[in-house]
This record gives structure tokens, C-alpha cells and sequence, in this order.
């Protein structure tokens, strides 16, 4: 060729991103968005392969409408039951839950790694059909990693509306951006904590009158399985704290975060690694094409980086439901 291929600007696929200067992104980090890229063209070029309908992302979000109001709209599509929500067994299982629902909408649900999180947290690929949601491996927490895929599923929502550009397109103002990514964190608080729902546990828990320090937020956030600086938000947007006394909060909060010893994540098997990074639904449709001869055992372990000797627990890991057993790296 008389000169090297012309290769789109990683920024022209997702979202603008807050502490990210289109173009100028970490090595990491372009190294993650090629990764996902790829990722998502093979998974579209096995379900031709195989004959497998492309699902359709069909949520549409308007800044014109009440935040609230898309929130609940998004929890809708997840199918998710409060009771269920209110009986999960622990966070893990919280975090598998949203993840398969999302999933199930016509979204990939990735995780990147070595990227740091001060640069980013989640992002969005504004691809279609079948755009990407994507969490920072680093975040060791699940209830964190659920609010920010629901966010980032907000934010597919809104470009699904014509809302939002790609990052290299976005034309807002700095504070024009901070609005739409306070719709955003309003909307996802309301998909996972429905308004009727979060009246009901302080009900139940004697705390309409409480004073709302650390302990008592905490056992909000259990109940439902989410962080709690996302539980003090979801209190201040339902009226429950002022602003004053969030901002209270919040400095009680960032005191108490900073005596904490850094929590390590666990350990991972090779198989449940693969998982997580890619999702049991690209998991699943490479070991479809590989039992059709659609793809090659080297292909297979390509899409998924993974050694074909870890292939027969990954079948097994599969076949037992979505569940991810262990905590993601």
C-alpha cells in the first residue's frame, strides 16, 4: 500500500468522557477501546455466522424528561423484582443480576483493566446495533460497578435519542456536560432504587425520622445492595437530606474512607477472568461457533484470550447459569 490505513479516531466511538481529552487518551486506555472494538465486530461477525438475530437496543432517552422518569423506565426493561432485589444474598449476586439484564436488552456489558480509575470508571461505545457498556476492572466493589453500568446504559439511552455525540463530535461546555451527567447519575439512582420501594425500607427500618449518619446509610445500602455514597445521592434526591446535610455527609464520609485499608480483590481463575472481561453472552456464542466449526480452537482462544486448556471449565462454568463465582479481577 502506498501509505498505512486510515484508522477512525478511537474518540468517534464513545462517550464524552469527563477527565478525557479526545485524542489524548492513556495508552491503557486506547489499548482497552481497540480490545472492546474488536471484540464487539466479532461477536456481530459470529451471529451472522451462525445465523443468530443481532439484538436490538431499543431504549430512547430525552434531557427534556424527567430523569426520574427515564430511571424507571430503564428498571422496567431490566425485568428486575424488588423483592428479588431486597433478598439477594450478598453484592456479588446483585452485580450478576443487573449485569445478565442489561445484557439482555441488546447491550455487551465489558470490563477493561489496567486502566486506571482516576481516568475513567465506565464508558459507553456508541456503536449500533448492539452498543457497549463497559466497567473499569480496578473497581474491586460491585455495588460501585452496578451504579456505573445502569449510568452508562443512561447514557446509551440518551444517544439512542439523538441527545449525545461521540466524544470526538461533543460540542457542550464544560457545565453543559456536567448537567447531562447529573441526568444520568439521577436516572440510574431510580433504576436501581425505585421511588415506592426506598419509602417502603425506611418504613420498615424506623428511620423516617433518623438522622442520617454513616450507620444509617449503610443500612439502607444493604437492603439494596449499593454503595453508600450512591445511597446518601439517592436519600438527597428523594428529599430525605437537604443539601446541607449531604454535604455534611460527604465530608463524615470521605473522613471515614480515608481511615479504611484498601480492599484487594480476590482471586480468579483464568476461565472466570475471560468471563468477566467479555461477558457470558460472548463467551457463550464463541463456544457456539466453535462447536459448529464456524471458528478454529486458536480463534476461540483469540476472541476470548484464553488457553483452549481451560475451554472444558469454561463449558462447565457456563452451563451452571449466570453466576460468576468468584470476584472479578
Amino acid at each position: 500500500m502506498p501509505r498505512p490505513p486510515q484508522l477512525p479516531p478511537l474518540a468517534a466511538d464513545y462517550r464524552h468522557l469527563p477527565d478525557v481529552e479526545p485524542g489524548h487518551e492513556s495508552p491503557e486506555l486506547r489499548l482497552a477501546l481497540r480490545q472492546m472494538l474488536t471484540r464487539r465486530e466479532n461477536a456481530l461477525n459470529l451471529m451472522g455466522e451462525l445465523g443468530e438475530p443481532i439484538p436490538e437496543f431499543s431504549l430512547r432517552a430525552h434531557l427534556r424528561e424527567s430523569p426520574t422518569e427515564v430511571g424507571q423506565r430503564l428498571r422496567h426493561a431490566t425485568g428486575v423484582d424488588v423483592a428479588a432485589q431486597l433478598d439477594w444474598a450478598n453484592e456479588w449476586e446483585a452485580w450478576r443480576t443487573w449485569r445478565s439484564a442489561i445484557e439482555q436488552m441488546g447491550v455487551l456489558v465489558f470490563q477493561f483493566t489496567k486502566v486506571l480509575l482516576s481516568e475513567v470508571r465506565g464508558l459507553a461505545l456508541l456503536r449500533t446495533p448492539m452498543p457497549v457498556a463497559a466497567i473499569n476492572g480496578k473497581e474491586t466493589t460491585p455495588e460501585a460497578k452496578a451504579f456505573t453500568l445502569c449510568h452508562e446504559v443512561v447514557h446509551l439511552m440518551l444517544a439512542a435519542g439523538n441527545e449525545e455525540a461521540p466524544a470526538a463530535r461533543e460540542r457542550r461546555s464544560g457545565n453543559e456536560w456536567l448537567e447531562v451527567e447529573r441526568f444520568a447519575e439521577v436516572a440510574a439512582s431510580h433504576a436501581l432504587v425505585p421511588e415506592d420501594a426506598l419509602r417502603g425500607v425506611i418504613g420498615q427500618l424506623g428511620l423516617q425520622q433518623a438522622e442520617w449518619d454513616i450507620e444509617n446509610v449503610r443500612r439502607i445500602a444493604k437492603r439494596f445492595r449499593l454503595t453508600r455514597l450512591a445511597t446518601a445521592t439517592r436519600l438527597r434526591e428523594s428529599g430525605f437530606m437537604t443539601w446541607a446535610q449531604y454535604n455534611q455527609w460527604r465530608v463524615q464520609w470521605q473522613a471515614y474512607v480515608e481511615k479504611l485499608k484498601p480492599r484487594r480483590g480476590g482471586f480468579a481463575t483464568p476461565m472466570e477472568k475471560a468471563v468477566n472481561r467479555a461477558g457470558r453472552p460472548f463467551a457463550q456464542l464463541v463456544l457456539e461457533a466453535l462447536s459448529a466449526n464456524r471458528i478454529t480452537s486458536v480463534d476461540a482462544s483469540r476472541y476470548l484470550d484464553l488457553k483452549f486448556e481451560h475451554f472444558d471449565k469454561l463449558r462447565a462454568h457456563l452451563a451452571r447459569g449466570p453466576g460468576e463465582t468468584s470476584p472479578d479481577e
